[in-house]
């Protein structure tokens, strides 16, 4: 420091102290969050000794010696060390108390939560468990709270200053209720059918919200179905809303959206499972990649939970008790969507009776908010917006808010199911939200169900609200010996991708025409595992599950390329798609402005909707086709669309440009397609977002098998394969998985995006109960 001056060397003495402290910090904060992973702890409520034996990317291998109760003890326990923060805020979520720890900003979310009842149904559901549930569903309780006294605090708890309340038993079933909103039901399908119709009149339905179309895949075939013979719809009931109503039950959709749970064109999941005849082992092959919000930290937590008779493997739910999709010994099983439609609008006439209560809503920093929500026969009233009337009241009926769920039965059966059987016996508990489960065993069996409660409707087919007058009510559900469902099917292949389940002749109404997801990724999966009709492998499926080539190209394609180019940019551009094959991946040009055009044309209904709408890529393809009207747009003068597209383009163009400069040959996807895993909390809060946001650059696009879905404003991906398995029935530790970012929640932890790599890159991890498969472990014993 010679050469310094005196207030030279004390200007860097203090930057050196400062950066010292700083470390020290971020040193203290890591020892007081990291969970303790090895050694041997006492704790109460066991009845006898369990190890839990992490594995080199923190995957937790729990062997429960006396019980099974043991072994979801120590689940609990493990979520807890390593997610608490993610379990209090869906908590908070499905309570509706985000506000109390965020402030005045969360505020319509609350409002939103507590109207819909998500904490309340919970707490309708415990008592309709079975006694065994309820055990297990104590012992994990009592897991979790002995884990949140271990006295490792998340950073988040330090941040937003407080210490989380003890978990419930309520609590381990609230999760799965806000679950049932992000995948199932239809009510924004109906307020968004009601402007559609108030704007375009019925015939703009099919144009804003086409179709599933005629000759696209359905999941099982006329001749897997076995019933048919429905009745024909009596004619729709049209039920006007004002637009203030509109506005009000609009703001429950933002509330949502702003949650992450919202509908997203082409969200949605693939699972599928291949007959023994089609594969290399002459054992079944089974795959599931969930489609969901990717955040951080991820929705999932791989775990390995053993006692004396329960051995299952997969991907659990922090703060929900077992695995929720993987295997057992003896039997796989994979989920997706099926997306019937189990919610109802109804509009209450003048004098219905109400009941009504009272909400107080803390707000951190600011004074209590007392919220009234109301209740009819139907559900409650959910166009009050905490703000007294606005017009009609428009009640929901959904299948979750009813009581008697008994879901979590279905899911603890699944993990203990040793044939079919009881694979059956397990769903037939099964509520909500109505998955497509696809099941294989060791024997060779394969099969698929899609279980839960669906609403019967006499004469109308709930796409829009109707009338509360009682004349438009509920016939029961669908008995579940005749829901669909096939055993050993004759073609040895069952393939789900949220498209139509069933072909028209089924006897029953699962949804009204529009509620199914484009038949392209069903198509893709279909058209990949067919090609080579015996001598399949798990490397063959893996391809499968990671393909990145656009159906969605393959037909837009034509018009596209047919455009007039308007300015030297779209020319260029254009001449890059030329002879483009569609795969999209990461070190492409042509993704780039593909899906840039296509957010661009998805945008063409906004202008006579007066809204952010934004249609799929089969009603764009459509409008294409027909020259429909939607392409049309007096203000900007577009009269056709060929209009459209040129317009289009050029937009697109240009927002690629301002992004990335002015040569289109830099535009590579990997440059704007990136995962973003953002945080619920501080994801937008820029001091910290840094720390607790993790990006890649992934490939897939829009209806791709591997979806991936950019952002219309960013180009980023927020949805996508949350989780990914493929379970090999002839040797099920050869098996494998992968989550989207890491096991542990807090950022200062030791494996919070160690999976995110592989998983980008399209590489998984030993889905093995065997030790020798799990590379560096460390055990931590726990003693009654």
């Amino acid at each position: 420091m010679r050469g310094l001056g005196r207030a030279g060397r004390g200007l860097l003495w203090l930057i050196l102290l400062v950066l010292a402290v700083a470390l020290a910090v971020v040193v203290w904060l890591k020892v007081t969050s990291s969970p303790r992973v090895s050694g041997t702890v006492t704790l109460p409520g066991l009845s006898g000794p369990v190890t839990v034996t992490r594995d080199e990317w923190g995957v937790p291998h729990i062997r429960a010696q006396a019980s099974d109760e043991d072994a979801m003890y120590a689940l609990g326990f493990v979520h807890a060390q390593d997610r608490a923060w993610q379990m209090d805020f869906q908590r908070r979520v499905s309570q509706g108390r985000l506000a109390e720890v965020l402030g005045e900003a969360a505020l319509p979310q609350d409002k939103f939560l507590r109207t819909w009842g998500f904490y309340r149904a919970a707490e309708n559901a415990l008592p309709a468990l079975s006694a065994p549930t309820r055990r297990m569903v104590r012992a994990y309780t009592a897991g979790v709270n002995t884990g949140m006294a271990q006295g490792q605090h998340a950073p988040e708890f330090r941040i937003l200053g407080y210490t989380p309340e003890p978990w419930t038993d309520v609590d381990s079933i609230a999760w799965s209720k806000l679950m049932a909103y992000d995948l199932g039901g239809n009510a924004d399908d109906e307020i968004l059918g009601t402007r559609v119709v108030k704007r375009l009149g019925e015939a703009g339905l099919s144009e804003v919200l086409p179709p599933y179309p005629q000759n696209a895949p359905t999941i099982l075939s006329r001749d897997e179905l076995g019933l048919t013979g429905k009745a024909p719809l009596t004619g729709r009931e049209v039920a006007a809303l004002p637009e203030a109503t509109l506005k009000a039950l609009q703001a429950h959709l933002d509330a949502a959206r702003s949650l992450g749970m919202e509908r997203v064109p082409g969200k949605g999941s693939n699972d599928w499972v291949i007959g023994g005849r089609r594969t290399a082992s002459g054992k079944p092959i089974l795959a599931d990649d969930p489609h969901l919000a990717l955040t951080s930290p991820m929705l999932w937590y791989l775990a390995d939970v053993q006692g004396p008779k329960l051995r299952a493997i997969g991907a659990s739910i922090p703060g929900l008790p077992g695995i929720v999709i993987g295997r057992n010994d003896r039997v796989a099983w994979g989920v997706t969507n099926v997306n019937p439609d189990v919610q109802d609008l109804y509009v209450e006439p003048e004098g219905a009776r109400l009941t009504g209560r009272t909400e107080i809503i803390k707000v951190k920093g600011q004074p209590d908010v007392r919220l009234t929500v109301r209740e009819s026969t139907h559900g409650p009233i959910i166009s009050d917006v905490g703000a007294g009337d606005v017009g009609p009241r428009v009640a929901l009926k959904w299948t979750a808010l009813q009581p008697g769920d008994t879901t979590l039965d279905a899911f603890l059966g699944l993990n203990y199911a040793q044939n079919w059987q009881d694979f059956r016996a397990a769903l037939e508990k099964y509520v909500a939200p109505s998955q497509n489960f696809v099941y294989a065993d060791v024997d060779g069996n394969t099969g698929y169900y899609a279980p839960g409660r669906v609403p019967i409707r006499r004469g109308w087919d709930g796409s829009l609200p109707v009338s509360g007058d009682g004349n438009r009510e509920w016939a029961g559900y669908i008995p579940f010996a005749q829901l669909p469902h096939t055993y050993n099917p004759a073609d040895g292949l069952v393939v789900t991708a949220n498209n139509k389940p069933v072909p028209d002749a089924y006897a029953f109404d699962l949804a009204n025409i529009r509620n199914w997801a484009e038949p392209y990724r069903a198509e893709r999966i279909t058209q990949l595992l067919t090609q080579k009709p015996g001598g399949l492998t798990l490397d063959d499926v893996k391809a499968v599950q990671l393909d990145t080539v656009s159906l969605v190209w393959r037909d837009l394609k034509p018009f596209l390329l047919a455009t007039q180019p308007e300015g030297d940019l779209s020319r260029q551009a254009l001449e890059l798609l030329r002879g483009w094959d569609g795969n999209e991946r990461t070190g492409s040009v042509q993704p780039t402005i593909f899906e840039a055009w296509l957010s661009e044309l998805q945008a063409m209904a906004q202008d006579e909707l007066g809204d952010g709408t934004r249609v799929n890529s089969l009603a764009v393809l459509n409008q294409l086709r027909a020259g429909g009207e939607l392409c049309r747009n007096e203000t900007a003068e577009q009269p056709d669309c060929a209009a459209e597209l040129r317009a289009s383009l050029k937009q697109a163009v240009d927002r690629l440009a301002a992004q990335l400069g002015s040569d289109p040959a830099g535009w590579t996807y990997g440059k704007v397609h990136t995962v973003a895993s953002n945080h619920r909390a501080f994801g937008g809060v820029k001091a910290l977002a840094w720390l607790f946001n993790h990006s890649a650059p992934t490939n897939g696009g829009t209806n791709t098998v591997n979806v991936a879905r950019p952002d219309p404003d960013t180009m980023q991906q927020t949805h996508g394969p949350s989780y990914r398995q493929i379970v090999d029935l002839s040797d099920m530790n050869r098996s494998v998985y992968v989550g989207s970012l890491g096991q542990s929640g807090s950022p200062l932890g030791n494996h919070v995006t160690d999976q995110q790599k592989r998983w980008a890159a399209g590489e998984y991890l030993p889905m093995s109960t065997q030790a020798k498969d799990w590379g560096k472990t460390r055990t931590l014993t726990l003693k009654p």
